[in-house]
């Protein structure tokens, strides 16, 4: 069967079977590797993209329930997105291999909540996952994180006053 939704911003068209996992559309048809195939069960997070926003495990959604879906992985995050920089600026990652999947859920929670608290934030990053114990760093990136996008918002502001002045 043939699906339609957005990826990363660009209209795509895929061919899928009607049990097979979104996860492997992604990867074997659409050649997207930072979605990662990892557990098959939905709790490491490792192949976290969002939908519509929202942080999916695409290892177990079907993908014909993504036909006219908002998707983004991280190549769709275009440059280097704050959240990106802050994982840079703290060194949140060792070997990587979560480090998608953690930056798709933080970015998702940044944009419903701008100053999370450590709770919440370790709340957020329950269902991703990290083998080499790297979480004091990722809450470090997020609060880091927080402040980058802080900082971009009020930089848009005076530019958009600036432009009607």
């Amino acid at each position: 069967m043939e699906i339609h939704f957005t990826l990363n911003g660009q209209p795509v068209a895929v061919q899928a079977e009607p049990d097979e996992m979104l996860l492997e559309v992604l990867r074997r048809e659409l050649g997207l590797r930072s979605v990662r195939e990892t557990c098959g069960l939905g709790i490491c997070g490792a192949c976290t993209a969002l939908l519509n926003g929202q942080p999916i495990s695409t290892c177990i959604l079907l993908a014909p329930l993504a036909e006219g879906c908002d998707i983004t992985t991280v190549e769709g995050l275009g440059g280097r997105h704050p959240v990106q920089r802050a994982f840079e600026e703290v060194q949140a990652f060792q070997c990587g291999y979560c480090t998608p999947g953690m930056i798709l859920t933080i970015k998702a929670l940044l944009e419903e909540q701008p100053e999370p608290d450590e709770e919440t934030i370790r709340r957020a990053l329950g269902g991703n996952l990290c083998r080499c114990g790297c979480y004091l760093k990722i809450i470090q990136a997020t609060q880091r994180a927080a402040v980058l996008l802080a900082e971009e918002r009020r930089r848009q502001v005076e530019r958009s006053a600036a432009s009607t002045s």
